[in-house]
């Protein structure tokens, strides 16, 4: 089978990597993939963004099945776009992926389906919004309606912080169209945890539980990034638990959405809350997390580029799903200015001192006269599968000390948590 993944950043190359080991795959590409991507796949320059001319070029080429890795082709329709040429693709349609590309209409999904979630009301008026602000108090949540890259959601501490929120997406437009309709809801306490599935529009496969690290610097502080990173499994997340989050929330989510006519296929992403009334939805996201795969994949027991096909066909079944024994950690090494900005073109130094046990997944790298030097806000996700939680964690950080590039910023405190729980 011949297999593109769409997408360039640490995510895909994980997927990329898993993907080679497939013994069903007999050729890779990459649209458009990254240096690192170009050591186990064909790199295909065309930009993610250029739906049509992928979707052309995979048809041309023979390819049997696409894995979108980000939510942006996803969400404008890629899937349907390579399904009316006859494609297999990984991910969902324009309509299912709205589960991530608006909230609203993923809150009044969980709302018709009795999902727990946050309590929450849907603004296209600032002043309004603000009214339902000083009438809830504070803290609140305050989130951008459409994609704004993991940014566009703000837990307000105080009531003015929540109205210099909405002030900020809706007239100030700091996520552009993404702002134009927010939600507001209440702000959960808990502990955040992920559950990723695999679905075939019909049957649902858990993955192995994961959680991520989003505030730059350690003990959560600092502002939210695309996530510092994660550990799998998650032992907040107790084999209990899984199973109500797959009974109460994803399965009502995929039987809804088959009721409003929608199939999901793909990776359905659920962001938890596990509160003292039990595990509710934060969010929907319709692909792989990032950095969750880098370390979620490692951990996988069976044949990645089969169980993808099968999800595409309707054809999955829980057999060819298993998970290895074992923990594994992925620290991301991230930029000089991140997550305000990047700092490009710094040199980066030991990744070929590294033993065969690390996996180095690249989020935004390029290589210039033979050296990968950073070019991008998080540049690598260092990932290492071990017995034990404690012993992956060591093994993640005892790689990550042998890379060096200027500026570097890591941090020294992903899964505390988990310890904390085995404790």
């Amino acid at each position: 089978m011949k297999v593109a993944v769409i997408g360039s950043g640490g995510r895909e190359h994980a997927l990329a990597w898993k993907l080679a080991q497939s013994k069903t795959v007999e050729k890779l590409y990459a649209i458009p993939g990254s240096a690192a991507m170009a050591e186990i796949a064909e790199c295909i320059d065309i930009p993610v963004s250029d739906l049509e001319k992928i979707a052309v070029y995979c048809c041309g080429e023979g390819i049997d099945m696409l894995v979108v890795g980000p939510e942006v082709p996803l969400t404008e329709g890629l899937a349907d776009i390579c399904q009316a040429k006859g494609l297999a693709v990984f991910g969902p349609n324009k309509a299912a992926a709205q589960m991530e590309g608006s909230k609203a209409f993923a809150k009044d999904i969980m709302k018709k389906y009795h999902v727990p979630t946050a309590a929450y009301a849907t603004f296209t008026d600032g002043e309004a919004a603000k009214k339902y602000i000083h009438e809830q108090g504070a803290p609140i949540v305050v989130k951008a309606d459409g994609l704004a890259a993991g940014k566009g959601v703000v837990v307000a501490q105080t009531e003015e912080e929540a109205v210099e929120a909405v002030n900020a997406m809706m007239e100030d437009h700091i996520f552009g169209a993404s702002g134009g309709r927010i939600v507001v809801e209440e702000c959960m306490v808990g502990e955040e945890a992920s559950l990723l599935a695999f679905v075939d529009g019909k049957t649902i496969v858990p993955m192995i539980s994961a959680q991520d690290h989003k505030r730059i610097f350690d003990n959560d502080e600092g502002p939210n990034t695309g996530g510092m990173g994660a550990y799998a499994p998650a032992p907040v997340m107790t084999p209990e638990l899984v199973k109500e989050v797959e009974e109460k929330i994803l399965r009502p989510v995929v039987d809804g959405l088959a009721q409003e006519g929608i199939v999901y296929q793909g990776c359905l992403y659920a962001g938890l809350m596990i509160t003292a009334d039990g595990p509710k939805v934060v969010e929907f996201n319709c692909r792989f997390g990032d950095p969750e795969t880098q370390a979620v994949l490692p951990l996988l027991d069976g044949d990645l580029a089969e169980i993808m096909y099968a999800c595409t066909q309707g054809t999955l079944t829980k057999d060819l799903v298993a998970w290895k024994d074992a923990s594994a950690c992925c620290v991301i090494m991230a930029s000089a200015g991140y997550p305000a900005s990047s700092h490009k073109g710094d040199v980066i130094s030991g990744l070929d001192s590294l033993d065969d046990a690390a996996m180095v997944f690249h989020s935004g790298t390029a290589k210039k006269d033979g050296q990968y030097v950073t070019n991008g806000g998080r540049v690598l996700g260092v990932t290492a599968v071990a017995p034990t939680l404690k012993e992956s964690i060591d093994e993640a950080y005892r790689h990550v000390a042998a890379i060096h590039f200027d500026g570097q910023q890591v941090r020294s405190d992903i899964g505390a948590k988990g310890l904390k729980h085995l404790q």
